[in-house]
């Protein structure tokens, strides 16, 4: 088993993808994470599932998408400036209006 504190390539990519691809209006989902760490998509789940589970990464919210009938995880680094619902009402009708553009 590895000790903690230690990373695996495909962790490290996945978590600097996160870092790369996180918005305040939107966080990418694991669909985005794989494509964006060119990680196997089977890959990347179990590791993003670890990852939540080891605080590497936290779910910010959740977002309809197309080939999705339920709205996926919205994953970001525990970092993060600003978690998502702290902001006042421009940003939530912001990310509302972005969303019906799609």
């Amino acid at each position: 088993m590895r000790p903690a504190g230690t990373y695996g390539e495909v962790r490290q990519a996945l978590l600097q993808s996160a870092k790369a691809l996180y918005q305040q209006h939107q966080a990418p989902t694991l669909i985005e994470l794989s494509a964006h760490a060119q990680v196997g998509r089977a890959s990347a789940m179990n590791t993003v599932k670890n990852m939540t589970r080891s605080g590497d990464l936290v779910i910010v919210g959740r977002r309809r998408v197309d080939h999705c009938a339920k709205p996926v995880a919205e994953y970001a680094p525990p970092d993060a400036t600003e978690p998502f619902g702290q902001e006042d009402g421009w940003g939530n009708l912001i990310r509302c209006m972005g969303n019906l553009t799609r």
